[in-house]
């Protein structure tokens, strides 16, 4: 017997929208990504799809900080340059076996 039994109603998109039950259950909110699993019976386990190297302190900081930018609080503008750089690091893909470009202070 299942733990939490929901049923959601699927739209013309085929779209659901999971139950609040569910949604707290798996400790999920919005923009979180859900995992969908189709076994062989038929049967569909749905689970919380987990960034592999997210980091809980990064998480809550990005979440104050979203806060405080929705609150237009301590927002300044940015030099150009700086945001520039930003986005060059953000497109740029490293794995954890690349070499480190300069000097690495520890």
């Amino acid at each position: 017997m299942p733990i939490i039994h929901e049923v959601a109603t699927m739209t013309a998109k085929g779209q659901i929208t999971l139950p609040k039950a569910i949604r707290q259950a798996l400790g999920v909110d919005v923009g979180a990504r859900v995992a969908f699993e189709l076994h062989e019976d038929g049967q569909v386990v749905v689970s919380r799809a987990d960034t592999e190297h997210e980091d809980p302190a990064i998480g809550s900081f990005l979440d104050l900080l979203a806060g405080d930018i929705r609150a237009a609080r301590h927002v300044r503008a940015m030099p150009d340059d700086l945001a520039r750089d930003m986005l060059e690091q953000v497109r740029r893909e490293a794995g954890p076996d690349e070499d480190i470009d300069g000097d690495v202070a520890l």
